[in-house]
């Protein structure tokens, strides 16, 4: 047969490369100063001014510099940040250099549309940075790993599709009958994440011409689908396509076959089949369905048997080349990020049983289990593969082993440094929040107990954190120092026989797989079989059977200022920190009933577009905080809060008080949530929208004012000051932020406390 003459397209790959190393390092950073807050909250007020004479600032005695910077590097916008640019610039940059390299490669072909490749390219890269400036703006929708608003979310998309027809188009071309198992990965990628997406991102903007939307499901069902999403994203943006890598660049650095190739398809299928079913273990104790809640757990046990395959078929790669191990740093790193892969899916089935969520949910725990993924298994293999293309595009040696092998090792200390502090601090929190003195009362009835006690950790994690970024900054030196060095070649000459045409009929004796291999639209079609079934059968009987959502009549819609708070709450991202779900164990009864004393119930959440219940604990619950404090306690609380709280670490939000409420939008929020998701407003309130606003920000004032005398002193200062140009309190943010914390919990009512269970 003729042979075909064409080349590999290097400028892609080196692009997403590039990207890569720039946006983990930024990422990275914008972790590390995360961390720093946790026990450093008054870095802004050091880098732009306070009022508070016992912090040393670069700009003492004034806090203006502080209300300017409008938030914008507060802790809930920072986080938001953090994450998204590690997941979607770090890690998804870092697949699609890889994918890109790899693909070509297996396929023996050229990318089918060099134009695509760069729309995708430069698509991609334009959606982190609009990502990044919403953010710090206060623009998004509070989902975990899913805060881009609507024109984002399109955005997302439509270049998502742009890389799966390049991918399908290059298939197509091909010029290697069967597809490789990383293809296999590559296709289960790109399907799952198109379709979950697609379904958790469903919202309606409030107007075609602005940012802001609300979700198309409300309380327990946008929990459902959003964890159905969120764990997913975990498995389909952060395992699945960084396995496809694994078993391309794994074999190749290593000069191995892959151990087994039944096992792969075991490992295959059943990943992307399980994953899906397991999303609701997020939610153990809370006021979904508890069959989902069973059924999560279940299905996340079941999980360990896939992952493991997949472990030890990585490992088990290796068998005859552990003597490389020891010399080359690129398999130091693949061999340390499949170990933690292993660590991190035998920990997640474990924090599902109920027997164990009820201590970790909500605390550090979590955080140190995620970050051994994503410090341990996405950096690592991420690094490992920078490490294997850069000799082979730059056709030279790499610039230095030695700093490679320092990195690996300061990377690793950073992972040791980083996660082991904070699974102490996870257990020290959830076994405080349970103890209970022998006359009943709570052991640890002030929560600053529980987070003062785990401050120590919060700095081991910090130091962690530097190893580890020291490691990444030694990294880009060998990458820039390499490449200077080196001779880029952009158009890589290839050739091979062309594919001949044979029935898509299955042979005799051909094995099922087998055949399925060489039929891409029947592997993704499979695929998307696999990935459907967990959703269709949780979700949708969320979604469709009314009993699973059963209504409380007591339950009222929120008041207009009560919506603009709470658009508020979540601009600044205060559900990083705070959740809103009380669960049915006595000590969070007792620890946060307020005047109520029930755990939360499903009927609770039916106006609350998007769900708020978080996923960590640095500050108490919220769902009972109204009427449990005074007004002018949150006013002050707001404006510092280790006034009202000695030691706390939340930051302050004096722009709050400053800002004047943009009432643009007030009614057409309420007509909005009237006709588009049936809220039950009457004509007269929407009518009196304004008024009722009005009435409940003067009610809130007056209370404010005759609890704090010194408060109403000072604005009575300002306002003979400023004169015409002074705005009253009535007017502020601040007011509505506390009409919206004052309602919550506050619509069931009762003295009784009430507890499913005794734990």
């Amino acid at each position: 047969m003729e042979t075909q003459k064409f080349s590999y397209d290097n400028g892609i790959v080196r692009a997403f490369l590039y990207a890569t190393v720039v946006f983990g390092l930024f990422g990275m950073l914008l972790g590390l100063t995360v961390a720093g807050l946790l026990f450093y909250p008054e870095l802004p007020e050091f880098l732009f001014g306070t009022d508070d004479l016992t912090i040393k600032s670069l700009f003492s005695g004034d806090l203006q510099g502080l209300i300017n910077s409008q938030g914008k590097f507060g802790f809930g916008r920072l986080r938001m940040m953090h994450t998204n640019t590690v997941i979607f610039a770090f890690v998804m940059n870092g697949f699609f250099a890889g994918a890109y390299y790899s693909l070509q490669r297996l396929l023996k072909t050229r990318m089918w549309s060099d134009t695509l490749s760069w729309i995708h390219f430069w698509g991609w890269q334009f959606m982190i940075v609009a990502s990044l400036v919403t953010f710090m703006y206060g623009i998004n929708t509070s989902k975990e790993y899913a805060e881009h608003e609507w024109p984002i979310d399109i955005l997302i998309t439509i270049i998502w599709l742009v890389f799966g027809a390049n991918m399908f188009g290059t298939i197509a071309k091909r010029r290697v009958r069967h597809l490789y198992v990383a293809i296999w990965f590559y296709l289960g990628t790109w399907v799952a994440i198109a379709m979950l997406h697609i379904f958790n991102n469903l919202e309606v903007p409030l107007t075609f011409g602005g940012w802001k939307s609300y979700s198309a499901y409300a309380g327990v069902k946008d929990a459902l689908v959003q964890w159905w999403y969120g764990h997913n994203a975990v498995a389909f943006v952060l395992t699945t396509p960084v396995l496809g890598l694994m078993y391309y660049f794994l074999p190749k650095a290593a000069d191995r076959p892959v151990f087994s190739y039944k096992l792969s398809i075991i490992h295959f299928w059943s990943l992307i089949f399980v994953y899906m079913w397991a999303g609701p273990h997020h939610l153990q104790y809370t006021a979904i369905p508890a069959w989902a809640q069973a059924l999560a757990t279940g299905f996340s046990i079941m999980l360990i048997a896939p992952s493991w395959g997949g472990m030890l078929n990585g490992l088990l790669t290796l068998r005859g080349a552990w003597d490389k191990v020891r010399e080359n740093p690129v398999l130091k790193f693949f061999v340390v990020a499949i170990t933690c892969y292993g660590m991190a899916t035998f920990e997640g089935p474990l924090l599902a049983t109920k027997t164990l969520n009820k201590i970790g949910h909500f605390t550090d725990w979590v955080i140190g289990h995620v970050h051994i993924g994503a410090l341990g298994w996405n950096g690592f293999m991420t690094f490992g593969m920078i490490y294997y293309l850069l000799p082979i595009m730059w056709r030279t040696k790499l610039w230095s082993t030695k700093l490679a092998n320092w990195h690996f090792w300061l990377g690793t200390l950073g992972i040791i440094f980083y996660a082991v502090p904070l699974y102490i601090a996870g257990f020290t929190q959830g076994l405080m929040w349970k103890q209970f003195n022998p006359d009943g009362t709570l052991l640890y009835k002030n929560w600053l107990d529980t987070v003062s006690a785990i401050i120590p950790y919060y700095e081991m994690r910090f130091v962690g954190g530097l190893f580890y970024i020291v490691g990444v900054i030694l990294m880009c030196v060998n990458v820039v120092a390499t490449v200077r060095q080196g001779s880029f070649q952009k158009n890589v000459p290839a050739e091979a026989p062309a594919l001949a045409k044979i029935s898509n009929t299955r042979k005799q004796g051909e094995g099922v797989h087998l055949w399925i291999e060489r039929l891409p639209v029947l592997l993704t079609v499979l695929s998307l079989v696999a990935v459907s079934l967990g959703g269709l059968f949780e979700i949708v009987p969320t979604l469709m059977i009314k009993s699973n959502v059963p209504t409380i009549s007591s339950v009222k819609p929120y008041s207009p200022l009560e919506l603009e708070g709470r658009d508020i709450y979540i601009r600044e991202g205060c559900n990083a920190c705070h959740s809103q779900m009380i669960r049915p164990f006595r000590d969070e009864v007792v620890r946060f009933n307020g005047k109520n004393g029930q755990y939360s119930k499903a009927g609770e959440f039916i106006y609350d577009r998007p769900f708020l219940w978080g996923s960590k604990r640095t500050g108490p619950d919220l769902q009972r905080e109204g009427g449990k404090n005074p007004s002018s306690w949150h006013f002050k609380h707001m404006l510092n809060p280790r006034v009202t709280s000695a030691g706390s670490i939340m930051p302050r939000y004096p722009w709050l008080i400053t800002n004047t409420l943009d009432r643009s939008q007030l009614v057409a929020k309420v007509v909005f949530m009237k006709d588009v998701y049936d809220v039950p407003y009457s004509k007269a309130e929407i009518d009196s929208a304004d008024t009722w606003a009005d009435n409940q920000a003067s009610h809130i004032v007056k209370q404010i004012y005759s609890e704090a005398a010194d408060v109403k002193a000072e604005f009575a200062k300002r306002q003979a000051e400023q004169g015409a140009k002074f705005v009253p309190l009535e007017k502020r943010e601040i007011v509505a932020l506390i009409s919206y914390l004052q309602r919550l919990g506050t619509d069931i009512k009762t003295t009784d406390v009430k507890t499913a269970s005794t734990n």
